[in-house]
């Protein structure tokens, strides 16, 4: 019927909206950056920060 059709549009709109969002979410907790090691890290700054350069 004609006249069931914006039902229809806003059922998927929705549907592809919250596929959408649920997409970018996995997206955004899947990626896991490359650290540095911190243990050298702090050692490296806690050394640059004690010698002084006169």
């Amino acid at each position: 019927m004609p006249q069931m059709a914006p039902i229809n549009w806003l059922s998927l709109f929705i549907i592809f909206s919250m596929t959408f969002v649920i997409f970018m979410i996995m997206n955004y907790y899947m990626f896991t950056p490359l650290m540095p090691k911190s243990s050298v890290m702090k050692n490296n700054q806690l050394n640059n920060s004690l010698s002084w350069k006169w």
